[in-house]
């Protein structure tokens, strides 16, 4: 069965005076304030769509390392994932690293390696993220 989940904004004004708030509606978990300062120099205490994506990317990268690690018989201990998405006004975002660190016994570096890079490519995130180079970083602690 799917699933929907729901986010909703509220903006008011023009986009380098105006500001905004983003409700994360299906887990109520919370309100967040954006604005254009705040996506495009500094966060200055708000977020911006590329932090969400940032989010949603690294939670999804995780779940689907994760997977594929327990799948072969060796689930982690720990994943630390990171993911660092570059806006460039007037471009766009220009590209997503991801950074993983994992603590995954029985893995030599070279099979985690070749996890974090299919987990890469085959999590729900990335492949709605096709357009936009990503690149990763994996090791073991």
């Amino acid at each position: 069965m799917a699933t929907i989940r729901t986010a909703r904004t509220r903006w008011e004004g023009s986009l380098m005076e105006g500001a905004g708030k983003v409700t994360l509606e299906s887990s109520g978990v919370g309100t967040y304030d954006v604005s254009w300062p705040s996506r495009a120099e500094e966060a200055n205490g708000k977020t911006s769509p590329e932090e969400l994506i940032a989010a949603a990317h690294s939670a999804c990268y995780s779940m689907a390392l994760s997977n594929g690690l327990a799948q072969a018989g060796t689930p982690p201990q720990s994943l630390e994932t990171q993911a660092d998405v570059t806006f460039k006004p007037g471009t766009g975002i220009t590209g997503i690293h991801l950074t993983v660190v994992g603590s995954v016994d029985g893995v030599s570096a070279e099979e985690f390696t070749k996890a974090a890079e299919d987990a890469k490519q085959n999590c729900p995130v990335s492949q709605a993220l096709t357009g936009t180079t990503i690149t990763l970083d994996a090791s073991l602690s």
